[in-house]
């Protein structure tokens, strides 16, 4: 006869098991945890340097970038100048300051008058003012032609 276990063993392995269906739960939403700070890798001898610690705060800070208004802008320039002038170099003055050299060039373009448009008209009116000093300059020049030549009798 045949074994009873191996009959089962046979009927279980020819017929697909029955699935047994889970009541699927709601998963509660994560709670937002802060950003964990950067560790520093920890010193292998165990020792804690005062320095160690505060430099840990420091880096975990992130620098966020300061906007200026555009007078303070124009009064960092002015001070940027004036150390220029009394003989600071120019990037000593520039990081007394408190900005970037690139900061500085890129207010100091912004600053400079876009007055392109202007040069052309500036120069019409430059010409225009000397084609009339030429012509004042011809008349005086023939009157005093024509005296000399009177006086001289000519």
């Amino acid at each position: 006869m045949a074994n009873p276990l191996d009959a089962e063993s046979v009927k279980t392995a020819t017929e697909p098991a029955a699935k047994v269906e889970t009541p699927k739960k709601k998963k509660a939403p994560r709670s937002r945890k802060a950003k964990a700070e950067p560790k520093l890798p920890a010193r292998k001898n165990g020792a804690n340097t005062a320095s160690q610690t505060e430099e840990a705060p420091a880096a975990a800070v992130p620098t966020r970038r300061k906007i200026y208004s555009e007078r303070d802008r124009a009064q960092k320039l002015a001070q940027i100048e004036k150390s220029i002038s009394g003989g600071a170099t120019h990037k000593n003055a520039v990081k007394q300051a408190g900005i970037s050299e690139q900061t500085y060039y890129q207010w100091k373009k912004a600053a400079a008058p876009a007055s392109d448009g202007d040069n052309l008209k500036d120069l019409v009116a430059l010409e225009e003012e000397n084609k009339r000093l030429k012509s004042l300059l011809a008349e005086r020049l023939r009157k005093e032609n024509t005296e000399l030549k009177r006086k001289l009798g000519l």
